[in-house]
């Protein structure tokens, strides 16, 4: 018998699209009983992630006004889901006013057709990338390259990813999942174009891929990009990154599209104060980013002179109704949550089946695939899974910049993933089963009736519990242990010492009769000690 993890029944799952980057995979449990098997893995993962979370603690500690600074990104946050309507308006009228032109993609089809269309339009059949999570959750790539639109990715990580046709297993290390023995093989047997004599030092693998883009930045003629912030008020938008491609990407090209998800916008400029200090610390573990790159429109003759800004909702708005779940888009993609987590570390990010893998993911992944405010779950679809793919011990939280209650979002949408299913599987006896409880419960006859008839139960019992009931019993004790009825009711003690005027502690009730220790009597009010009686004496 396999262990039961508390998760929602999942029908069978054909092999996911690979169109469909957030649901890519089996649902979790399968996935995660596949990667635990990994040993490679988990030791890439826990040699990572701990030397990412040490470096992360030793910058948040210089800081002594860390946690306020983290309850200023809570409090933009919260205030732009607020107002962001107004806002997203008031960002399309700046970038329109400083030369950019925007547009609105309600999906990722429509996202996807586009960016392709903005790329014929130039006439060129090849685009280079920063990393970008919102292109990742569309497809952009794999459309494009299917449109015949050849794509380079200049991230180090992500271009290990592409080379391996591999998918992301971290937020902001796609290729943790690799060593640098996998990756110097990857980049010997993919990149076409490296040394004879590659050795899997990270300056030479990283030296190897510096050659093989230094061509790809020198000729492109169109970049795409994602977007870390955008502000309403001035029309700016900004990549943080590490590695100087993005800089390249974003300065070098004539055109620039950049895909960026509705969430990402501020109100004002000064608010990106807050968010460069709390992004690079809990992403890196760095005092500040290696390269902030911000632009606003066009300016003649200095970089791309054309930009295009996609606006993705993507089901955005759908998470956005959910009052609870809405937290989701609060983040800023640092994954400091991912670097704390227990089960991330055990089963890595592909067992997420997701772009957006770990504790995020989580919440999010499922929003944007549907489990809104009705929770119309999809049965066969492997996301429903993801809020159980937790131990809620509440790391996430403690770490999280914009503190995304994460763990509350995860016990909500599980409620909304199990009444979807109990509604679906079953419309009619659950109803019943509800209605025969309310039945009996609501009246003191029928309960009492119900509580002697339970404890026939312990008949079967051993050792304290029951081991097995029969049919439709047994789907619950299959998996649970079900403990024995008490020897003694409380009603059946409550009756037997109501024959007795005494109280069983000694005291005596108004009425002539006796009540448990401790019981306030309806409308009554429990006697005090005395001063003398309270431990030290006098009066408080």
């Amino acid at each position: 018998m396999t262990t039961f993890l508390g998760m929602p029944r999942v029908a069978p799952q054909p092999a996911a699209a690979p169109q469909d980057p957030l649901r890519w995979g089996p649902d979790f449990p399968s996935a995660a009983h596949d990667t635990l098997r990994n040993t490679q893995l988990r030791t890439n993962l826990r040699h990572a992630t701990r030397t990412i979370r040490d470096k992360r603690l030793r910058m948040v500690s210089e800081l002594p006004d860390w946690e306020e600074l983290r309850d200023a990104g809570a409090a933009i946050k919260h205030w732009t889901m607020s107002h962001l309507p107004e806002l997203l308006v008031q960002l399309e009228q700046q970038v329109t006013a400083r030369g950019g032109v925007v547009h609105w993609a309600r999906d990722a089809a429509e996202a996807n057709r586009i960016v392709t269309e903005l790329v014929r339009a130039t006439g060129e059949s090849e685009v280079v990338k920063v990393k970008s999570m919102a292109t990742q959750e569309i497809g952009l790539n794999e459309h494009l390259e299917a449109e015949g639109i050849g794509v380079t990715e200049t991230d180090l990580a992500e271009l290990i990813v592409q080379l391996a046709g591999d998918m992301p297993s971290h937020v902001l290390v796609p290729a943790i999942h690799r060593n640098r023995d996998e990756i110097r093989a990857i980049f010997t047997e993919r990149m076409g174009d490296v040394p004879d004599d590659l050795t899997s030092e990270p300056r030479a693998l990283a030296m190897a891929a510096r050659a093989h883009l230094r061509a790809k930045f020198l000729t492109a003629k169109v970049a795409v990009s994602g977007a870390n912030l955008a502000v309403a008020e001035t029309g700016t938008v900004s990549v943080f990154e590490s590695e100087g491609n993005g800089r390249m990407c974003l300065t070098l090209p004539e055109t620039l599209v950049t895909v960026m998800g509705i969430e990402k916008v501020v109100p004002a400029f000064r608010d990106l104060e807050v968010f460069t200090q709390l992004l690079p610390r809990s992403s890196t573990g760095e005092r500040m980013n290696p390269y902030t790159t911000m632009w606003t429109g066009v300016t003649p003759g200095d970089g791309p002179q054309a930009f295009h800004l996609v606006l993705l909702d993507n089901g955005r708005t759908k998470a956005l109704a959910d009052e609870v779940g809405r937290q989701a888009l609060h983040c800023i993609r640092c994954s400091a949550c991912m670097n704390v987590c227990p089960v991330y570390e055990q089963t890595g990010g592909h067992a997420y089946g997701s772009v957006y893998p770990g504790p995020i993911g989580a919440i999010l992944t499922p929003q944007l695939t549907g489990m809104g405010t009705r929770g119309a779950t999809d049965p066969h679809d492997p996301t429903a899974s993801l809020p159980f793919a937790s131990s809620l011990c509440g790391a996430c939280f403690e770490a999280c910049p914009v503190k995304i209650d994460i763990p509350s979002a995860l016990v909500h949408l599980r409620n909304r993933a199990v009444e979807s299913q109990q509604r679906r599987l079953l419309p009619t006896g659950w109803e019943a089963g509800m209605r025969a409880a309310s039945a009996v419960m609501s009246s003191g006859s029928r309960f009492a009736v119900a509580a002697r008839a339970a404890g026939l139960g312990r008949i079967v019992s051993r050792e304290g519990r029951i081991a097995k009931l029969p049919f439709p019993g047994s789907l619950w004790t299959v998996v649970r242990d079900l403990p024995a009825p008490p020897a003694q009711s409380f009603r059946s003690w409550w009756k037997e010492h109501e024959k007795d005027g005494a109280r069983p502690d000694g005291g005596a009730r108004p009425d002539g009769g006796s009540m448990p220790g401790g019981v306030v009597p309806p409308g009554g009010r429990q006697a005090r000690p005395s001063g003398a009686d309270r431990p030290g004496g006098g009066e408080a």
